[in-house]
């Protein structure tokens, strides 16, 4: 007896408390898959229209256009050094971009830090990206794409029209995202 209580009563809240941790337990795995699909949302447009042309500096300086793409699925990616949710995503775009290479997958990102190259530069060195890196400090291509929150990224098909958006972190080279882009490089455009 456990101050004053019955031990039959103890016993009950014991079953009890067992019985919501096993339920718990069971729920937990579940709900964690459940969220990780509930992330990855790609929003797909009921009409599909030609991405917007640009060009823009690299970190060589050399100007990149996305026309030079044409023919290529892209996945463009609006990202800067100083948003944590981008900084964590990287390194799943440079798996992707690994997995993906010689395939007609091309991973653009587009920097939007304005205090210039300096941050960018320094953090592809140290992270090893190795995908197209584009410099756009004064955010006219963030613009003509209204990107309002970062990362935000676009699927853009072979033939220059956007295929889907996707705003906020994403696992691209986790099982949902490769799906969706393998579904971009064997049809041509989302399904």
């Amino acid at each position: 007896m456990i101050a004053g209580m019955p031990v039959m009563r103890l016993r009950n809240r014991y079953a009890v408390i067992a019985g919501l941790l096993l339920a718990l337990g069971a729920v937990l795995p579940a709900a964690a898959a459940a969220e990780e699909s509930a992330e990855f949302v790609v929003t797909y447009p009921k009409q599909r229209l030609s991405a917007p042309g640009f060009r823009l500096p690299d970190l060589t300086a050399a100007d990149v256009s996305l026309e030079q793409y044409r023919g290529k699925v892209v996945l463009m990616h609006f990202w800067a050094t100083f948003c944590a949710p981008c900084v964590k995503e990287m390194p799943d775009l440079e798996a992707l971009w690994q997995h993906y290479l010689g395939q007609d997958l091309v991973v653009l990102a587009i920097a939007a830090d304005r205090s210039g190259d300096s941050a960018v530069r320094k953090f592809v060195e140290q992270t090893g990206v190795t995908f197209p890196v584009l410099l756009d400090p004064e955010g006219v291509v963030r613009n003509q794409y209204e990107v309002i929150a970062l990362p935000t990224s676009y699927l853009i098909g072979r033939d220059g029209k956007i295929s889907g958006r996707a705003v906020g972190s994403r696992a691209w080279n986790g099982t949902q995202g490769r799906r969706i882009i393998e579904a971009q490089l064997a049809a041509g455009r989302l399904q």
